[in-house]
């Protein structure tokens, strides 16, 4: 068995693009992890949208051997996880396997939204914090400055803080040193029942589910027999091993060690992210208390564009959903678009990336309908239903209120672009709860309704301060509102994927822009097409896409008048015929764009 005091668990939690992943590939390399010739730039960034992209999408582990300066050999188990506000909750999952936290700031843009965000998810799991400065070799690096903001934004001693450059490698050895003598060891009994908690799974074509745990008490090992406790399941262990990065295979893992067990699972049912794994002769009594379920906030449907599809989508969204525990999905079925699912996503970031997820690994090609938040009616009857789409709105005269979803957004911006932040926010129903200042750069706290969030809030904060805005959010409740259904009818069909619920005052300035922007979008046909916005039975918005002209009198060379009378009747009542019966074919990706209103 391994000794304890020679075990540190820690994950590396920062803001985005604040070096985390170029920091755990100097780590790795530093500690010999992969040789110079298998090295690549973000090497624990394994999928190919994370490399696409540039970001972190999934939390990974790597175990890492480390000799210190006075010859003592450590085991130190890192994880690396996302900077995203869509992606919290990997996040909150690798904290609750560790001890300890590297916090990393960047020393030329200090303190930000998910900086704040993150090291109080690291407080609250009563981590050891180390503060790191990055880009320390950067000209314009301040890290007294940075040091000072630390100390007043989160009230963390950063006196001592590490400086360092992810890039160069500057610092990284200092940093490991400090790892060791400052981070504590975990806690855990070798001669107890087997008790560990499940991190993480995802699905290998080879060896069907793989199951990321840290043993707390006890010790994993081949062909045990272990039970997963919230399933009652039982499995027998073929293999234990570890990331270092490669997958390595060990004989046992013991307390305090993190790594992966692969038994042969084919329901992927049994893997319930947070659960606690124990022997089955053996069992632990107490259960781990798990993971709080991942809140949805913003929900959509997704259809396969070809409807043969169907039952390869289920599949692909079961394996997804075992890699990904805070997306959600149940079957749906539209008049318009036939069978599918509707899915609930931590925000619009993670509902684009599990789209191009759909399309990059399961090759996949789905039609999305418009995202929209969850909804409270209260009915005169006194029950309370849960909306999730659009579409399903009961009867508004049954209805005696509704319900939205508000939000606590924290946004750090510089004091320059301070007014445009204001104005949109407050373009947006937000209520100002907060404003402070934190050197050169306001923190200001709004309450936003999150319907007026989900759809550009974010594209629009970006571009109003030229990228330099964080942002962060939590949900706070429901509160009472005057919100109505907009239907888009397209020649007097609704089409349920663009109907959406808004504020009354807006509803008018919403289906007005919808119906402006569906115009340009939809090809013209043989015969006009005309696009109305209605509220209940009162249509408050149309365009017409107008048809294409053929000159059917081309042929005549004079003659009486009525020939020619004759030949327009003759094509008129074929166009009305044709309008009768003619089907209009919405593109693809015409629905994405009319999403993507900009109200301005």
């Amino acid at each position: 068995m391994k000794d304890l005091s020679s075990i540190r668990n820690f994950s590396i939690i920062a803001h985005i693009d604040h070096g985390k992943s170029t920091l755990a590939d100097r780590l790795i390399q530093f500690c010999g992890g992969l040789t110079d010739r298998e090295m690549k730039e973000q090497v624990l960034d394994s999928m190919e949208l994370e490399r696409e992209r540039g970001i972190t999408i999934k939390a990974q582990t790597v175990c890492l051997n480390y000799t210190s300066k006075d010859g003592k050999e450590y085991i130190l188990n890192l994880m690396d996880t996302p900077g995203h506000v869509d992606f919290a909750y990997e996040v909150s999952r690798s904290l609750a396997a560790c001890e300890s936290s590297l916090l990393i700031v960047d020393s030329t843009q200090g303190v930000e939204a998910q900086t704040l965000a993150n090291a109080y998810q690291a407080i609250n799991n009563d981590h050891e914090i180390l503060p790191v400065l990055n880009k320390a070799d950067l000209p314009s690096s301040e890290p007294e400055k940075i040091k000072e903001q630390i100390e007043d934004v989160l009230g963390i001693d950063a006196s001592d803080a590490s400086l360092v450059s992810a890039k160069t490698g500057l610092g990284v050895e200092e940093l490991l040193e400090k790892i060791v003598a400052d981070l504590p060891p975990p806690k855990g009994k070798l001669d107890e029942p087997l008790k560990c908690m499940l991190v993480d799974s995802w699905y290998d074509s080879y060896l069907g589910v793989v199951v990321l745990v840290r043993v707390i008490n006890g010790q994993l090992k081949k062909n045990q027999k272990i039970r997963f406790m919230a399933s009652g399941a039982t499995h027998t262990i073929d293999r234990v091993g570890i990331f270092s990065p490669k997958p390595t295979e060990v004989d046992t893992l013991g307390p305090g060690e993190i790594g992966f067990i692969n038994s042969g699972i084919k329901s992927v049912s049994d893997c319930k992210v947070g659960d606690t794994i124990t022997e089955e002769k053996n069992p632990t009594i107490e259960p781990l208390p798990g993971f709080k379920p991942s809140q949805p906030v913003v929900f959509c449907g997704m259809f396969p564009v070809d409807s043969d599809d169907y039952e390869h989508l289920r599949d692909s969204m079961v394996k997804l959903a075992l890699n990904d525990s805070s997306f959600s999905y149940e079957p749906e079925v539209s008049p318009a678009l036939g069978y599918g699912f509707r899915c609930g996503f931590l925000g619009l970031l993670h509902l684009e990336i599990i789209r191009d997820r759909f399309d990059l690994e399961f090759n996949l090609e789905l039609v999305t309908t418009a995202p929209s938040v969850v909804y409270k009616i209260n009915m005169n009857d006194g029950s309370v239903v849960d909306l999730h789409n659009p579409t399903d709105m009961p009867d508004p005269v049954k209805i005696h209120t509704i319900e939205e979803p508000w939000i606590k957004a924290t946004i750090i911006v510089p004091d320059e672009y301070l007014g445009a932040v204001l104005e949109l926010c407050t373009s947006k129903r937000g209520i100002q709860i907060n404003l402070n200042y934190a050197g050169t750069r306001a923190m200001v706290e709004y309450k936003l309704p999150l319907n007026e969030v989900v759809f550009d809030f974010y594209d629009r904060l970006k571009s109003i301060t030229k990228g330099y805005a964080s942002f962060d959010y939590e949900l706070v409740g429901y509160e009472v509102n005057n919100l109505v259904k907009v239907s888009i009818m397209i020649n007097g069909d609704p089409v349920d994927a663009l109907s959406l619920i808004v504020h009354k005052d807006r509803s008018q300035s919403r289906g007005r822009a919808l119906c402006e922007r569906l115009k340009d979008l939809i090809p013209r046909q043989q015969f006009k097409v005309a696009i109305q916005a209605a509220i209940g039975g009162k249509i408050i918005a149309r365009e017409t896409v107008a048809s294409f002209r053929k000159d059917v009198t081309q042929k005549l060379y004079g003659g009486d008048v009525t020939r020619k009378n004759k030949l327009l009747d003759k094509q008129k009542k074929g166009k009305k015929r044709m309008r009768q019966f003619g089907k209009v074919d919405i593109p693809q990706n015409a629905f994405l764009n009319a999403l993507k209103m900009n109200e301005n």
